[in-house]
């Protein structure tokens, strides 16, 4: 009998407190609610997939970069970069006779030393990539658009030289994978608004 007298006591104290034991459910709920109609408003605020048919644009995205053709990059880094974008470019083949030309400046690259001790070691060190991609209309030869790519990655210096060139090696080919999807992200989204 004393311990749920001390419970009712408990419960009268909180309430006098002006603490109310459901409001943590209540809140819950309105928060539920809030999201679920946010959710439900999202889908109607006119945002299009970039991929894809519809009867706005009866041709896709991935058929007009299929129409484009991509130079020569010079360098390593440039064919590495090339080699991406025929990947990411062309689900069936090369085009025979492309409507567009991407261009590329040859790759900027600069290393930057981040973690340096007290002995004047490298610990870390960052790279940086940068180009400048055209894109143009063949027929006309016109510049349809120009933006410049960067991608930074960065790396530990380790103690053996090797493993320091493996992981520089590695964040040099992350950060061209970058340069590839923004060039491809940049192109579809002006083919997409075309």
């Amino acid at each position: 009998m004393k311990t749920r007298n001390r419970h009712c006591e408990r419960s009268e104290a909180i309430q006098s407190q002006g603490k109310n034991p459901g409001l943590p459910r209540r809140l819950r709920l309105l928060a539920m609610t809030i999201v679920g109609f946010s959710l439900f408003t999202l889908t109607a605020c006119g945002m299009r997939p970039v991929y894809g048919v519809n009867r706005d644009m009866p041709v896709g995205v991935e058929e007009k970069l299929e129409q484009v053709s991509i130079s020569n990059i010079p360098d390593r880094e440039g064919q590495y970069l090339r080699n991406a974008l025929i990947d990411r470019f062309y689900r069936s083949g090369r085009p025979a006779s492309p409507a567009y030309a991407l261009n590329f400046a040859p790759i900027t690259e600069n290393r930057t030393e981040l973690d340096i001790t007290k002995a004047s070691d490298t610990t870390r060190a960052q790279l940086r990539l940068y180009t400048t991609m055209t894109l143009n209309n063949l027929s006309t030869g016109d510049t349809l658009f120009s933006r410049d790519l960067t991608a930074i990655t960065s790396y530990n210096v380790l103690g053996s030289e090797f493993a320091t060139r493996v992981t520089e090696d590695n964040a040099r080919t992350n950060a061209l994978d970058e340069l590839a999807r923004q060039a491809e992200m940049h192109t579809g989204l002006y083919f997409r608004r075309q």
